[in-house]
């Protein structure tokens, strides 16, 4: 869906569950750092909204968006946090080094997502301006930052659920001969 036609801080605060006993790791590109300050108060804020403790939430940075994913999965392996949030802000050159940055982050976190214990949040924003990064960290179309701490709480909850759904499969399940 494209963001112009969803505001990235619209969500039902109904659906969102009780972040009260969650802990979070978010990891933030200084690149860029009036973006990305932006959307790591977002996450923040929107985490503690929720009812997580600011003394879950640990926020540490890293240079650049390429690092993200090097950050995360330090984050990861900590065994610390029930999820990872990758933030960082990209923003289109002269050069094709956009394209690898953006690329290789992108892969990078989707493969550490995929391999991870805990669900690790893509926060990159890829824009063409710093007009448009400005409209997604808290400008007109909202903070993506609040909608990766929403996707945070949810996958945590997701994973909760699914492990007692497993769990649930299991105790009915008849003993092997």
């Amino acid at each position: 869906m494209a963001t112009a036609f969803h505001n990235l801080s619209s969500y039902d605060p109904e659906s969102v569950p009780n972040a009260e006993a969650m802990c979070f790791g978010i990891v933030v590109s200084e690149w860029n750092e009036k973006i990305t300050a932006a959307l790591a108060n977002g996450a923040v804020n929107t985490l503690v909204k929720h009812g997580a403790e600011r003394e879950n939430i640990k926020v540490l940075t890293v240079p650049g968006s390429f690092e993200l994913v090097y950050g995360a999965s330090q984050m990861v392996k900590s065994g610390i946090f029930d999820a990872i949030i990758a933030i960082g802000c990209v923003v289109r050159g002269d050069t094709p080094h956009f394209d690898y940055i953006c690329e290789g982050t992108t892969q990078g976190l989707a493969d550490l997502n995929k391999d991870a214990k805990v669900p690790v949040i893509y926060g990159l924003l890829t824009c063409n301006t710093m007009e448009q990064a400005e409209m997604r960290a808290g400008g007109s179309l909202g903070n993506k930052g609040d909608e990766c701490a929403i996707t945070a709480i949810k996958m945590v909850d997701y994973k909760t659920r699914l492990h007692d759904a497993c769990q649930d499969i299991l105790a009915r399940r008849p003993l092997p001969c």
